[in-house]
């Protein structure tokens, strides 16, 4: 019986990793060994939120909450991912982190979810971190565009394609690790969201109310 409930286990969790619903996009962590220089392109300050698209295992979300904890920041952070193994997993983890009143899991598709239901009004400074394959960065882009106006992109890895940045993109900051990381500005000049309204939204996304 014992051998039946974990293969049985095991072939649901394959299933979803090779699903193109639950994992379109392959499970890749980012490099530890980046994690100081992603971290430093995040430049975390109070009255921030950090949204992680296809946060995976959380390696990066939880980093960045432990260094602003330990500087005292009150920045916030939403990790958002599709797959429900991986959303347990950061479920488990944000129980054991010091920094947890300010990370809330959200389950939801990052290529529809619609932005409003985290962010209500404006924010001093919206982030996006990303790592994902680069044939899906420019739909993840247009979907951020349409919802709002001012905000930071950190991607791991790929740059921007030249279509998403010819217009409203400042020019890329490239910082060298590993792997190269991408830091791009969306230079419209005002934004729509406060901290407290996107924490608020998250809260409410998360608990499903």
């Amino acid at each position: 019986m014992g051998f039946l409930i974990f293969f049985l286990t095991l072939g649901i969790i394959i299933f979803i990793f090779s699903s193109k619903t639950f994992s379109p996009i392959p499970y890749f962590p980012s490099q530890k060994v980046d994690l100081p220089l992603i971290v430093k392109a995040l430049n975390l300050k109070n009255d921030q939120v950090v949204i992680d698209l296809g946060a995976g295992d959380g390696i990066v979300i939880f980093e960045a909450a432990r260094m602003a904890s330990q500087k005292k920041l009150n920045t916030k952070f939403i990790a958002v991912e599709i797959n429900p193994v991986l959303i347990l997993v950061l479920h488990l983890r944000r129980l054991f982190h010091p920094n947890r009143k300010n990370i809330k899991i959200i389950l939801d598709d990052m290529f529809k979810m619609n932005f409003n239901r985290l962010t209500r009004k404006p924010v001093n400074s919206l982030i996006f971190y990303l790592y994902i394959s680069p044939w899906y960065m420019d739909k993840t882009i247009s979907n951020i565009k349409r919802q709002t106006n001012k905000f930071k992109v950190v991607s791991y890895m790929y740059p921007l394609s030249i279509k998403t940045t010819k217009s409203s993109f400042s020019k890329a900051t490239a910082i060298r690790g590993k792997n190269q990381i991408f830091v791009y500005l969306h230079a419209i000049t005002t934004s729509r969201y406060t901290t407290s309204e996107v924490v608020r939204g998250a809260q409410k996304q998360s608990t499903g109310k």
